[in-house]
């Protein structure tokens, strides 16, 4: 079967307020740290650039977008010793990358001591990681040429998926070159010199993600401490280090302890011990798919309203003993319904679905070729993502 490519698409401090009663002060939550805040052909990749169907959200890639103004801007915080955290970008270091063979710049969202930059460097132990405010910043900072990688999350075993991350993947034309799993561990975080006994608040981000405070949820009752919400894990502790709260703990990583002169009062006190991040790491220019070793693609794609479709959908991968890891299905944001006029009685509405798919192939086997060539068929939009190495550790 031969595949009709040009159907696929291959692109080649906000603060918060609250009130401890233990403490007895109002206090504001924030996050002072290093930010980059940014405003502003290989063989199987041929395939094409053009979709069946434009899909909203999808950004096309210009040289203009690449040539916007982009502002850096920064805030220091405290720490012990500032020459140990990432260096921020600055006008100097942000014209080129590290083509000369140089460190890997890898950017992450969070704080030094996030869970994400130490998703990062597992997945590249010698690199220099660069913090990001929001997810969008670290996409830009790739697709300006600020750093080499990024390594954002995109699923948790107890949180679920991050669906930010979807979106942000339909509309940058990044590619999948690997993942990472990464264990997390919370751990309850204090001054040094004060017991688990003696604390009153504990700080930690509440949902989202790493969900710390819920997903903590049985250890804090039992403790019986009030919770305070901050914006991420590694900004609680860096609060408390800063402020000097010795009645207010912060659940985190043992990481953020060492960087921001903690002690650890409790280690694993998370509800669910399996609990796993998977990560992706995101770059400009695809990886070469091979067969040395096993791979993963994902693609994202849209269907025609009819019955039975998604089940067509899936059977392409069945019929040719693909396994599929993971589907997301996700309406379109900027057009979320569709009406259908099925009989002279009237018409109906149906949300317009995005499915993201995660099967375990690698495009070099002709298997993965004739699945996308059979599913284009009735696909009114296709786009593969990246091919990419499975990551099997843990």
């Amino acid at each position: 079967m031969a595949l009709k490519a040009a159907h696929i698409v291959c692109g080649c401090n906000s603060e918060k307020s609250t009130t401890c009663p233990q403490i007895g002060v109002s206090y504001s939550l924030h996050r002072q740290s290093t930010f980059l805040n940014l405003r502003s052909q290989r063989k199987w990749e041929c395939l094409s650039h053009r979709a069946i169907t434009p899909v909203e959200g999808e950004i096309p890639s210009t040289p203009a977008a690449v040539e916007e103004a982009t502002e850096v801007s920064l805030a220091v915080g405290f720490h012990h010793d500032l020459n140990y955290l990432p260096k921020p970008l600055s006008a100097s270091n942000a014209i080129s990358s590290s083509s000369d063979g140089s460190k890997v710049r890898v950017a992450y969202q969070g704080i030094p001591g996030a869970y994400s930059e130490a998703a990062a460097l597992k997945a590249y132990p010698k690199c220099e990681t660069v913090p990001c405010d929001q997810f969008e910043a670290a996409f830009k900072a790739v697709e300006l040429w600020l750093v080499d990688k990024a390594v954002l999350p995109i699923e948790n075993s107890v949180g679920g998926s991050i669906h930010r991350n979807y979106d942000l993947l339909l509309r940058h034309r990044l590619h999948i070159v690997g993942e990472v799993r990464l264990v997390v561990n919370h751990t309850l975080l204090g001054l040094p010199g004060v017991r688990k006994e003696e604390l009153k608040c504990v700080l930690s981000h509440p949902q989202m993600l790493f969900q710390a405070l819920d997903q903590c949820e049985m250890y804090l009752n039992k403790l019986g401490v009030t919770r305070v919400s901050t914006d991420d894990t590694a900004g609680a502790a860096q609060i408390i280090a800063s402020e000097g709260f010795r009645e207010t703990g912060a659940i985190a990583s043992s990481r953020a302890a060492e960087i921001y002169g903690l002690n650890v009062l409790s280690e694993r006190i998370q509800d669910h011990s399996d609990n796993i991040t998977r990560f992706l790491i995101l770059a400009r220019e695809p990886t070469i798919p091979g067969t040395d070793r096993p791979y993963k693609t994902s693609i994202v794609f849209t269907l025609d309203e009819g019955p039975g479709v998604l089940f067509k959908a899936l059977t392409v991968f069945a019929l040719r003993g693909i396994d599929l890891s993971k589907i997301e299905s996700l309406p379109q944001k900027r057009r979320p319904l569709r009406v259908v006029d099925d009989s002279n009685r009237g018409s109906a509405t149906y949300f317009d679905y995005l499915f993201y798919i995660d099967f375990e192939a690698s495009m070099a086997e002709p298997r993965a070729q004739y699945a996308l060539g059979h599913l284009q068929e009735f696909a009114r939009f296709l786009r593969v993502l990246g091919c990419y190495p499975v990551d099997t550790d843990p």
